[in-house]
């Protein structure tokens, strides 16, 4: 797959670019033009790498490489912004207005959200049209197989869009006539055609993940996101059944034992999962991914310095402490977008004021130092003084400076050769069995079975060595907890906390800054103004609360 990506990066710029048929007379005559490329089963493999590279590129900031999407830093915090996990203070000026809930049309991130998608989507429907268009082969299922990735990628695409924005325009074929006058679908109807696209592709995808490579889709992935989109339409049953194919397919297990590149050093096996190398099914044995999205140091095809700022948006400032130089094994240098909220990750083995005990068991090794870090020492040989003994987190490292805090380890990623790097070149999980088993137990609880969604929540907590919970205390609000210690970062929490309706009450039950400010109109954001403005002939009306 990635011997294609440069390529087809290329081909997806032509091709967002293709409008109005008749505005030029002649054929297009490049190598890369859809009639050219999509002409057998290598040219439609070069048009899905692109949507691969297309899907990685929701995570893209500056336009370094391929990073064209966004242009900004951290687009990613924005989904975790003014939620209940993470305060955003004195941030980058393109995350505040969505942390202080005074974000508008025309924000940045409002727009190449959109923007994203819609690359993503209509990058899909031309594959599905030449699919249909094609007759010439190499294997009989090649067909079902490339339009199945198409529907799985205009799927996750128009996920993102009914997430943010609700009612959208849903289009599913190419648009040859520049149009002025789209309408809102009814997010109702969309999630009928993603739940359609999902089903086929859970039908006509890989079923064997040992015989894919890394990266690429099996329709385990598309029943892991059936499971999510029928949760979103209130189906719990449909959610629970799509939820177990994956579970009770033999293909998928927890790990439960040390593994991958570094499971002779000191950690534990949730650490294990979060080591560089470690997150493919090839290279490292790890059968808990479910797809993964590939983002290799110095590969044809990997990342760039622009790819993934996670890493940088969680880190703290420490390379700002005297007594501290950049070192890979801190996680590089970080920035400090966003920090954790005392709520969860609790003070202990800080000076932060309050004591504050945290969510986790004391027996929980998603809590431990290997994954939340809390013990920072100082590094640097030239501060003899200092070297070697413990900084001390204080009120003002935490939330002020933004130099020391609780950290979440899972985003660490360095390179001892660029310490100073901005982006991570790790591949990241984007589906693994864990939030599967999460996504059960959300189902039983819309089917008001508590008992069951303990069970399926005991299964995580049991791989943690967390105690074991009962039906009594299986809530929602203890789901939603459960997927911070178990997700948190991984997840977009804003959807999340959007699915299941709990936005508005967990920020103002945890988030300070904003709880007596958010609405039940924050669920959204408003639909970018440069669309309604394009949009002359037709009605496009604005999400309440931003105006028109």
């Amino acid at each position: 797959m990635k011997t294609f990506i440069k390529i087809s990066l290329a081909f997806i710029i032509l091709i967002s670019l293709n409008g109005c048929k008749d505005f030029l007379e002649e054929d297009l005559k490049t190598e890369l033009a859809p009639t050219n490329t999509f002409t057998g089963t290598y040219g439609f493999e070069v048009g899905s790498a692109g949507l691969y590279a297309l899907t990685r590129s929701e995570y893209n900031t500056y336009g370094e490489g391929g990073a064209y999407i966004h242009n900004g830093a951290c687009p990613y915090e924005a989904l975790q912004a003014a939620t209940d996990i993470v305060d955003v203070i004195n941030s980058d000026a393109s995350l505040m207005p969505f942390a202080n809930l005074t974000l508008t049309p025309s924000q940045q991130f409002v727009t190449t959200y959109w923007n994203w998608a819609y690359h993503l989507i209509s990058s899909a429907n031309e594959i599905l049209v030449y699919a249909d268009q094609n007759t010439n082969w190499d294997a009989p299922t090649d067909k079902a197989r490339f339009q199945a990735e198409a529907r799985f990628f205009r799927a996750y695409a128009y996920r993102t869009l009914v997430y943010l924005y609700g009612d959208v325009p849903y289009v599913e074929t190419i648009l040859y006539d520049f149009q002025l006058n789209f309408t809102r679908t009814p997010k109702a109807e969309v999630l009928e055609h993603i739940v359609a696209d999902l089903q086929f592709a859970a039908e006509h995808l890989p079923e064997n993940p040992d015989q894919v490579k890394d990266g690429k889709l099996t329709k385990w992935a598309a029943y892991h996101l059936l499971s999510e989109m029928y949760l979103l339409q209130g189906e719990y049953q449909l959610a629970e059944q799509a939820a177990l194919a994956v579970i009770n397919s033999g293909r998928y297990e927890l790990m439960k034992n040390r593994f991958g590149a570094k499971q002779n050093t000191a950690g534990d096996v949730f650490s294990d999962l979060f080591i560089e190398n470690n997150q493919n099914r090839q290279s490292s044995g790890n059968r808990e991914s479910i797809w993964v999205l590939q983002f290799e140091f110095n590969t044809v095809g990997g990342g760039t310095n622009s790819d993934d700022w996670t890493r940088r948006a969680w880190n703290p400032k420490y390379q700002d402490v005297l007594g501290f130089v950049l070192a890979d094994t801190l996680g590089g240098r970080g920035l400090a977008q966003i920090v954790p909220m005392k709520w969860w990750v609790g003070t202990q083995g800080t000076n932060a004021t309050g004591n504050v005990a945290g969510i986790f068991d004391a027996t929980d090794i998603r809590n431990s130092n290997y994954n939340i870090k809390r013990n920072w020492y100082y590094n640097n040989v030239n501060e003899a003084s200092l070297y070697g003994k413990k900084a001390t987190i204080t009120e003002q490292t935490w939330f002020t400076t933004k130099s020391l805090f609780p950290a979440v380890t899972k985003f660490f990623y360095g390179r001892a050769e660029n310490l100073s790097l901005t982006g991570s070149y790790k591949d990241r999980m984007k589906f693994r069995l864990a939030e599967t088993y999460l996504l059960l137990a959300e189902a039983y609880l819309g089917q008001n079975n508590p008992a069951k969604a303990a069970e399926a929540v005991n299964v995580i907590r049991a791989r943690a060595g967390a105690s074991l919970i009962d039906a009594g205390a299986m809530t929602m609000d203890f789901l939603l907890d459960e997927r911070i210690r178990e997700l948190v970062g991984e997840e977009s929490r804003r959807f999340t906390l959007v699915r299941t309706k709990k936005l508005v009450d967990r920020v103002r039950m945890y988030n300070n800054a904003i709880k007596g400010k958010i609405q039940d109109y924050h669920a959204l954001w408003p639909i970018p103004q440069v669309i309604i403005d394009a949009n002359r002939d037709a009605e496009f009306p604005q999400n309440p609360g931003y105006g028109q």
